[in-house]
């Protein structure tokens, strides 16, 4: 007799071996209900063996609660490949397979008692039931003029249900489940709107997409500029997939921009809209079991959603969209550990798909693909409505500085007096930084004290709203103090500035403004962000100040300048990839200005103006930036021209995490292969976070299956003392 392994529901991570009856057709993917210990469980079965254990009899599974497993063939050979290439435990990437909402047996189909209308009484009976039953009759001819059917609720609820009930006695009327949709988008209105006329640039590239989509040959990268009208493209394939029958997946690295996109695509598909599902963190559990299993259904034909839509259990599969591919939150931060984009790729390999990369400042590895011929690179070189990009200013702060005695200011006075014209005007502004809060800390000028974390090794971050010091790593909360806690001056004050300050000056130096502020802090209500984007949309908000939510993918014509505070927040970090973050982020940031009728302006303020990532991307030179980057990452040995790995160990002894990360240095350095390139083990960049003490050290080398397959090996030799976690991320993008 098999037996399966089965993955049990619930926040444990249990795994447990079950036999499988005679006659059941048992499959991996297949959800079924077992016996655990004294009660009944649901769970998902993970794998099927032929060999039974001989020392002891297994329990068998009770039934199948799906006759058909949940999980697609492909996809499952998509969860094992991850377990493998990432070093991630089996039951760790059939838990993100398989979302908690379609897990769990305590969420399920949403359903409404409706009434039916299934014989109309005659004339002698209605007559009968005015005089002697008023409500009956009223209930008989509410239903007749709707058709012969209406929920129970709009007809009263509780208060008629006898009445229901009667008549259903008489056999006038039945009841009957109706299943109801919680739809994410409800209550919005999506106006159908054409396909626009493409530029020769546009054209260009949608041919060769519908190309690949007829036969996939390779992923194909869309390098266009800011506004150059890559959604078109998108929109235009996604259409030819559905005329022809396949499905379309679009990946999304922000839940920010899902509500704009979402617009885009139930406009254009507004004829089709329920064949639109949406998957993101941001749903409930209700919507999510519905918008899954719509599209395990083939209800839904085209998914929309951030990295974990990779999962979408989607058939006939024909294009892949990985909108603004560089970014970093298609990064999975936590076990499985990978990358949305690099699955998509994989995905449409295995499902025979195409597959379309879009970016204005494509990530380094993607457009190195390009070179080599592993990719197609398609090109959009200008704005689709033919403005020319936004000329983008960089102010010297340092320079700034000098003139105000007091210290630079927040707005310097070439930002403040094109704030001031644009406004007059009637034009919108938009101000970035990318620290949100009033103060980055508070500290004592006696003494130099900074409060800090009492769980990590970073300050607290003022938040004057709530009167609140803040841990943005842990989220640790602690009352500001009204003296230093060390030396007892009363002159402790806040350094550095974040949104919530910022907010506060713009509405002292524009009052007649209307401002709005858009961070984690003020778009925790759900479709906060949606309704404030609507807000500025329409022309009720002036300013927005935000932080990278706002700074990629969003329209709006009437912006004609963006000011960017402080550009430099991420240009010094230890991590080779700060300074290609820093220019994608200037370029796309950007971008949201100039793209109306009327023309753009960019100020960015910095203290390092010099900087090649501020320089290249004033011009808006992705080719000059990406040619003098990839030089340096040549010379060094790092990504794309190595794959990288990083091993992290972390405890609450400081000790004890730093001997287990030396032992493990040692054991690889041991057996290091050939080409790898093993650094020695060093503090984390941020030492301490969530009480835990960080050690690190990373790896490269040429091929990623070498060096996945040698690290994993030698974890495997290395059990770690109980009070310690090791955590290996393949390809990691942050240190």
């Amino acid at each position: 007799m098999p037996a399966a392994r089965v993955l049990i529901d619930g926040p444990s991570e249990l795994v447990f071996d079950y036999a499988i009856p005679d006659g059941m057709d048992a499959k991996p993917g297949c959800r079924v209900k077992i016996p655990l210990r004294n009660r009944a469980s649901t769970g998902t079965i993970i794998d099927i063996t032929s060999e039974m254990p001989a020392n002891f009899t297994l329990r068998p599974i009770a039934t199948l609660i799906d006759p058909e497993p949940l999980i697609t063939p492909n996809l499952l050979k998509l969860g094992k490949w991850i377990a493998n290439y990432y070093g991630s435990p089996m039951e760790l990437v059939m838990r993100a397979l398989l979302p908690e909402a379609v897990r769990q047996e305590s969420h399920s189909e949403k359903t409404r008692k409706t009434v039916i209308l299934s014989q109309k009484p005659d004339e002698e009976a209605m007559a009968k039931l005015a005089k002697r039953a008023s409500r009956q009759h009223l209930i008989i001819t509410l239903l007749d003029a709707a058709g012969g059917q209406i929920s129970l609720k709009d007809l009263g609820g509780g208060s008629v249900t006898a009445s229901v009930k009667a008549l259903e006695k008489q056999g006038f009327v039945e009841f009957k489940d109706e299943a109801v949709r919680r739809d994410p988008d409800e209550g919005e209105e999506f106006l159908e709107d054409q396909p626009l006329s493409l530029n020769p640039g546009q054209a260009t590239a949608l041919e060769l997409v519908l190309e690949q989509i007829k036969k996939p040959e390779k992923p194909m990268l869309m390098h266009g500029v800011t506004g150059s009208g890559k959604t078109e493209v998108y929109l235009q394939a996604a259409q030819h997939c559905i005329d022809n029958g396949k499905s379309v997946l679009v990946l999304l690295p922000e839940i920010s921009l899902t509500p704009q996109t979402v617009q885009r695509f139930k406009s254009r598909f507004a004829s089709i809209q329920e064949q639109v599902a949406v998957l993101h963190s941001h749903l409930s559990q209700g919507e999510r079991f519905d918008e899954w299993h719509r599209i395990r259904q083939g209800t839904a034909r085209i998914v929309i959603g951030a990295r974990s839509a990779i999962f979408a259990p989607l058939t006939d599969l024909g294009l892949i969209i990985v909108d603004e591919e560089h970014e970093n939150s298609y990064k999975q931060d936590s076990a499985p550990r990978y990358h949305g984009r690099d699955l998509a790729v994989l995905r449409a390999h295995l499902e025979q798909a195409a597959v379309l990369l879009g970016s204005a400042t494509p990530s380094l590895e993607s457009f190195h693909n390009t070179e080599t011929g592993k990719y197609h690179l398609l090109t959009l070189a200008e704005r689709a409505d033919g403005q020319s990009l936004p000329i983008i200013r960089i102010v010297d702060m340092r320079i700034e500085g000098k003139k105000n005695k007091g210290g630079p200011a927040i707005l310097s006075d070439p930002l403040r007096g094109r704030m001031e014209a644009k406004l007059n005007e009637g034009e919108q502004v938009i101000l970035f930084l990318n620290r949100r809060g009033f103060a980055r800390s508070i500290q004592c000028p006696g003494c130099g004290h900074v409060c800090e974390c009492r769980h990590c090794a970073i300050p607290l971050t003022y938040h004057r709203g709530d009167d609140r010091l803040i841990c943005h790593m842990c989220g640790h909360q602690a009352l500001p103090p009204k003296k230093c806690p060390e030396c007892g001056d009363a002159a402790i004050r806040s350094q550095g500035y974040g949104t919530e300050q910022v907010e506060s000056v713009i509405k002292k130096v524009f009052p007649q403004a209307r401002v709005a502020r858009i961070d984690t802090d003020t778009m925790r209500r759900k479709n906060a962000l949606r309704d404030t984007l609507q807000k500025f949309r329409q022309r009720k908000i002036d300013i927005i100040i935000g932080t990278q939510m706002i700074a990629k993918g969003l329209h709006f014509p009437n912006v004609t300048l963006v000011g960017v505070l402080n550009a430099d927040l991420g240009l010094h970090v230890p991590d080779f990839r700060a300074g290609e973050r820093t220019f994608q982020l200037l370029t796309q940031v950007a971008g949201r200005a100039g793209r109306g009728e009327l023309e753009g302006e960019v100020i960015v303020q910095t203290y390092t103006p010099h900087s090649p990532s501020i320089q290249f991307a004033r011009h808006h030179d992705f080719l000059g930036y990406a040619d003098q980057e990839l030089d340096f990452r040549k010379q060094f040995g790092y990504p794309p021209y190595s794959h990288c790995a990083v091993i992290q160990t972390r405890s609450n002894h400081e000790r004890r995490a730093e001997f287990t990360l030396e032992n493990l240095h040692k054991r690889l350095k041991n057996s290091l292969p050939t080409g790898m390139v093993l650094h020695d083990p060093l503090p984390a960049p941020i030492t301490k976070a969530h009480g835990q003490y960080r050690f690190q050290l990373m790896m490269l080398a040429p091929s990623a299956r070498q060096l996945s397959h040698h690290i994993s090996s030698i974890l495997a030799q290395t059990p770690p003392p109980e009070d310690v976690t090791i955590i290996f991320d393949m390809d990691a993008m942050g240190f």
